[in-house]
């Protein structure tokens, strides 16, 4: 018998998600066309032997995510229940407290995911790890460059027997290039000693899920549907919209037959795409209308939004070093020199661009109605 956690924070542990987490839990955010924390319950109900999802966080259980859980267990007919933390206990802290639940019925390990990681999320290979070699606890790691380790949870290992030797979070300086991926799998015997990190940060060793990300997050989702789910993946059919590489059309939105779409597009419940649309490498949310012949790259349109003819949208990618394998996503500031750095732009709730302008590089709270172009900008 196996068990699953996930832990997904609360309203305060989104910040470097806003104006986005202003609408809807960051759990929640649709990437790849379904909630993010979908694509976790989606891993660990693959599992053989799983037999209950706990998620754990400080969220108020309010009518989305009451809705989701009650999806989530009709779907993948398991228990999926959430367990509401009455204060940010942080990871080790959140996992104690709930010792009890995790623990009953006696599982024999139980997987613990942070909610914000973007994963292929190899749990069966973890527990033929945990089967061959028992440790009370067993971690997923992966390698980064010398610079870009020193954003994440650094972990020294024996080499011969992989144990960890030591592990620093976020150092000054180097200290290894193997980090630590969110993704844990324990052995009952584990929790005990979780009593002396009660108060540990939620945020340690983990690929975080900020707003540049959102879209790389996307992207491998969308690549993996072409094993996982291809139904979920939009056709190039005669008469519609022309399909390039992997795209998420909900069913629906009403796309023409003119638009351009993708690579790695997902467009949401009831969106609207103009005649001679170009999308691509964007996420456009619940509601939103891409008036004819607006170009989106690079780009969140939020719920609601509307962009106007002939506009264009545009963000800067922020991808991984193509010529360095060990390369990550930066996890930097959106300022240098009290500058905004070029990055994607983020459109919140209910914007209204209006035709025949430029945004490029900005972030856009919600309820905005803008008159003209806007560049390198937060527009409160």
């Amino acid at each position: 018998m196996l068990k699953a956690v996930i832990l997904i924070g609360g309203p305060q542990k989104g910040t470097r998600f806003r104006p986005l987490s202003f609408e809807v839990p960051k759990p929640l955010f649709p990437v790849a066309g379904v909630p993010m924390i979908q694509h976790h319950i989606e891993a660990c109900a693959q599992v053989p032997g799983m037999q209950e999802i706990l998620l754990i966080g400080f969220y108020q259980p309010d009518e989305p995510l009451t809705q989701f859980l009650e999806a989530a267990q009709q779907e993948f007919n398991l228990p999926v229940r959430y367990l509401q933390e009455f204060a940010p206990l942080g990871t080790g802290g959140g996992l104690y407290h709930f010792r009890d639940q995790i623990l009953a019925g006696s599982p024999e390990a139980f997987f613990v995911l942070n909610a914000d990681v973007c994963s292929d999320f190899p749990l069966s290979a973890m527990l033929e790890a945990h089967r061959r070699q028992r440790h009370p606890f067993l971690l997923l790691g992966t390698t980064a460059n010398r610079t870009q380790s020193l954003n994440y949870g650094c972990i020294v290992e024996n080499p011969q027997t992989h144990e960890v030797l030591h592990y620093v979070e976020k150092p000054s300086t180097f200290i290894s290039d193997i980090i630590n991926c969110g993704i844990y799998l324990f052995s009952p015997e584990a929790l005990k000693p979780l009593r002396d990190v009660f108060q540990r940060n939620q945020q340690d060793g983990q690929f975080c899920l900020a707003l540049g990300s959102a879209l790389y997050a996307s992207r491998l989702y969308l690549s993996r549907y072409q094993d996982t789910h291809p139904e979920r993946l939009a056709k190039h059919t005669p008469g519609g919209p022309w399909i390039r590489g992997n795209v998420y059309i909900h069913p629906t939105a009403k796309v023409a037959p003119s638009a351009v779409l993708g690579p790695n597009v997902s467009i949401g419940k009831g969106v609207t795409v103009g005649e001679g649309v170009r999308l691509r490498e964007s996420i456009v949310l619940h509601g939103a209308t891409l008036q004819e012949h607006t170009c989106v790259l690079h780009s969140i349109v939020g719920w609601g939004s509307t962009v106007g003819r002939w506009a264009r949208v545009e963000g800067t990618p922020s991808d991984p070093n193509p010529n360095d394998p060990r390369a990550r996503m930066d996890s930097e500031s959106l300022f240098k020199d009290g500058k905004l750095l070029p990055a994607i732009t983020i459109l919140g709730c209910r914007v209204r661009i209006p035709a025949e302008v430029l945004i490029l590089n900005s972030i856009v709270l919600p309820h905005k109605e803008l008159s003209r172009s806007f560049t390198n900008q937060i527009i409160l």
